[in-house]
């Protein structure tokens, strides 16, 4: 037997890694990628995608019926991977009727899971960023409504709050509550999801507009920028201006130019004061105490922030050729709907928003005309209707460079390791014995875990930048990105084996456990020497039908090093040796998941 499931993967130590244009920001954490570069170079290079869109017109996917290989590629960009289930139910309908049935689905909420275990604990008790851990590997193993939680979980990952901020990791129920929002968003209008970020609670107390005050001269104080510049460049516009298919535009000298500037900002932050804590639905709620956070509502960690006019700048705010006039009574309200507008029509909005989404569902180096397309899309839904993210979504996930052949053999982008267990636990029937999923928790550690925890971000840039460019790479020699690449260096990817190995072995003392049933019928068949089906299970759920021959012959040799014994009957007819008939077939389907998910071929998701 392979010592694959005898001894863990020793990782290398990390070493400093030279910094990179995109990964030069205060947040980056760049490490050396050493050994890893062949990686990038022989894998990633086409996985991450090129240049040049096939030439069919991508709505026309929307009437495809696909194969059943087909259908697991679209599950692995539009939900949390595939399970046989759903492979079998897209190949039975059309990627339209799945995108609309998907989008009809009830939304699940991670809030009401909170509160009903809450109400399970001792009398005292309190919520836990735990809970809502549970809550987010239940959903996106079991939910029904797969796609609005992996959009949820990319939009998480643009319009960022995070419990590594130890003020937001106070509410564990308010994060559960932003993550809700995002999803219930999601299938809404881009503007309607750009004003509930801006006035969710946790974003104010992430990006310090909550309490955000008008300025004071007498003390020197003036309105927090924070939230002002992030939601310009992180939210909405991005640090430069764009074309239609998202190129930076030149200026006069050939330099790029800024979408913004520092007055933009401080003219922008002054419309952001005066919201704090929600106070209940009445005006006369809404006091100095409640705005300073005393007196707490019970709903204030989920509620939309209030407006507190005594604490808004009534000063002329100023900001991307918008003049909001100096105010006589202030108004937060109608100074937001000026400034949220003003965002939601600029131009840059439908190639910024637009590519991101496409880095984080479907492939790290769009061409621009697949950007632009996207963009069209959110521009005008076809009823004259900006901004319309069920629009924005088929043109996503429907466009030819998504759904082509070509495409699949040769684009793409490297599978995060949040996406990868999700993946494991559909594909294998994951299921929790408490019915909480729990065990799992943080996964922070990149050297024994996966690196990566959903919703805790080391900062506002996300755990990767979209235009990350991993150094010293072909990948940055032909003038592409991959931005989870930052997440890959010696430790984690070390980690991400020793982990996935504590998965993959078949473990029945845990809560979650996985079913290798289907697979242990298939690990001698056609015969025990050639356990092609097994083999082929391995391509359609994990592959989306793209295995190499290589990577099929090296699965071969390692699944028939495991020799499964020949029955032994006794005079009673009985198997006596069916134990170890298991065990060596178990031991095979273990060792094909895991070689599989080990593979370069895997981590570039088609």
């Amino acid at each position: 037997m392979p010592a694959l499931f005898e001894r863990p993967v020793r990782p290398a130590p990390a070493t400093p890694q030279p910094t990179a244009p995109e990964a030069a920001a205060p947040d980056a954490t760049p490490r050396r990628l050493g050994w890893l570069a062949p990686l990038a170079a022989a894998v990633l290079l086409a996985a991450c995608g090129g240049a040049g869109a096939p030439s069919a017109e991508g709505p026309a996917a929307a009437v495809v019926q696909p194969s059943a290989a087909d259908a697991s590629r679209f599950l692995a960009q539009a939900t949390f991977g595939p399970t046989e289930a759903s492979i079998a139910a897209l190949s039975a309908q059309t990627y339209g009727d799945w995108i609309n049935a998907q989008f009809a689905a009830p939304q699940t909420l991670h809030r009401a899971y909170m509160d009903q275990r809450l109400g399970e604990l001792p009398v005292g008790s309190m919520s836990s960023q735990g809970h809502l851990l549970e809550s987010f590997w239940k959903q996106a193993v079991t939910g029904q409504d797969p796609l609005r939680q992996r959009v949820a979980f990319a939009l998480s990952q643009i319009f960022v709050v995070s419990f590594n901020d130890g003020n937001v990791a106070q509410y564990p129920r308010g994060v559960a509550s932003y993550l809700d929002m995002l999803g219930a968003q999601a299938f809404g209008n881009y503007r309607d999801l750009l004003e509930a970020v801006t006035l969710h609670p946790m974003m104010g107390l992430y990006l310090s507009h909550l309490r955000n005050q008008k300025e004071n001269t007498a003390t020197g104080r003036v309105p927090d920028e924070n939230y002002a510049r992030e939601v310009m460049q992180l939210f909405s516009i991005g640090l430069y201006q764009l074309d239609a298919q998202g190129i930076k535009k030149p200026g006069p000298n050939g330099q790029d130019q800024e979408s913004y500037t520092g007055a933009d900002i401080q003219g922008l932050a002054r419309v952001f004061t005066g919201f704090s804590w929600y106070a209940g639905p009445n005006e006369a709620d809404r006091t100095t105490t409640r705005f300073q956070g005393g007196a707490p509502h019970p709903d204030r960690d989920w509620q939309p922030m209030s407006a507190y006019p005594a604490f808004h700048s009534t000063l002329e705010k100023r900001f991307l050729g918008t003049t909001i006039p100096a105010q006589t009574t202030a108004d937060p309200r109608a100074s937001l709907k000026i400034a949220l507008d003003t965002l939601f029509n600029h131009p840059n909005v439908g190639p910024f928003i637009g590519r991101q989404l496409i880095q984080r569902l479907v492939k790290s180096n769009p061409s621009p005309a697949y950007v632009g397309r996207v963009a069209a899309a959110f521009a005008d839904n076809g009823a004259g209707v900006r901004g319309d993210m069920k629009a924005v979504l088929r043109a996503v996930l429907l466009d030819a460079e998504a759904r082509s052949p070509a495409a699949a053999d040769a684009e793409g982008k490297l599978r995060e390791p949040v996406l990868r267990l999700a993946h494991w636990m559909r594909a294998f029937n994951a299921t929790s014995a408490s019915g909480n999923w729990t065990g799992i928790d943080n996964t922070d550690d990149a050297a024994t875990r996966l690196g990566q925890t959903p919703m805790r971000s080391p900062s506002v840039f996300n755990f990767y930048r979209p235009g990350y460019v991993p150094p010293r790479t072909d990948l940055a020699n032909n003038g592409l990105v991959s931005p989870e690449l930052q997440l890959a260096h010696e430790v984690s990817v070390a980690g991400y084996l020793n982990y996935l190995q504590t998965w993959v072995a078949v473990n029945t003392g845990r809560d979650v456990r996985q079913n290798y049933e289907r697979e242990m019928a298939l690990a001698d068949k056609p015969s025990a020497g050639n356990p092609t089906e097994l083999i082929e299970r391995m391509n359609l759920l994990l592959m989306g039908g793209r295995m190499t021959d290589r990577q099929r012959a090296a699965l071969m040799a390692a699944l028939i090093s495991v020799t499964i014994p020949a029955p032994t009957v006794n005079s009673a007819g009985t198997v006596t040796n069916q134990a170890a008939i298991d065990a060596a077939r178990r031991n095979r389907a273990s060792i094909a998941i895991f070689l599989t998910m080990a593979s370069p071929d895997y981590l570039a998701q088609p």
